[in-house]
């Protein structure tokens, strides 16, 4: 994977984060730069983490199904990014509060299942855990400087205006995971 679609693959992957925290910003009781801060960064942990651990997983199966990768990281990929597209059409998705942090760590798992997905499907693809450190950083920086300027933009523009934003950002997400999607299958 080059590195420009490794940065749009970890992109498209913190466009749910990014969706999440701008709309849900507007109920957040306190937004200093300590609490944006931790929130980015439980976000940013936990998308790595998810991603890893489907790594880990594409792995163990990899010899199983290696006939059929292509499709199952296509499925995967069209899955997860037709959700997200369809989710940014609808509305803002999971975690409209962030209050407190048994919701930051609902809201970060919550949007981070398409992460492992996406990890069982570059795993099957070929690219094993060391071939993915670049894309596991690059999902961390991405996702945790997304939730902070989510949760700055969203307390700056608003609940009306955030909503519009995020579901911009979730379905152009959406719409470059089924891209990827393509591209693997080709």
């Amino acid at each position: 994977m080059s590195i420009i679609e490794t940065l749009l693959l970890a992109a498209s992957l913190c466009a749910d984060c990014f969706a999440v925290s701008l709309c849900s910003s507007v109920t957040l009781k306190k937004a200093g730069w300590r609490s944006v801060l931790l929130t980015a960064l439980a976000f940013a942990v936990i998308q790595s983490a998810l991603l890893l651990a489907g790594c880990v997983l594409g792995d163990l199966f990899y010899g199983i199904v290696e006939k059929v990768s292509n499709v199952i990281g296509f499925v995967l990929l069209a899955y997860v990014g037709g959700s997200m597209l369809a989710e940014g059409i609808r509305g803002c998705g999971e975690g409209k509060n962030l209050n407190g942090w048994k919701n930051i760590l609902l809201g970060g798992v919550a949007t981070s299942i398409d992460a492992a997905a996406v990890g069982v499907s570059q795993s099957m693809s070929g690219a094993g855990v060391s071939d993915s450190v670049l894309l596991l950083a690059s999902v961390f920086l991405c996702t945790a400087v997304s939730v902070a300027a989510g949760i700055c933009a969203g307390k700056a523009i608003g609940n009306i205006r955030g909503r519009n934003v995020g579901r911009i950002a979730e379905a152009a997400g959406g719409a470059v995971l089924v891209g990827l999607g393509v591209a693997v299958l080709l």
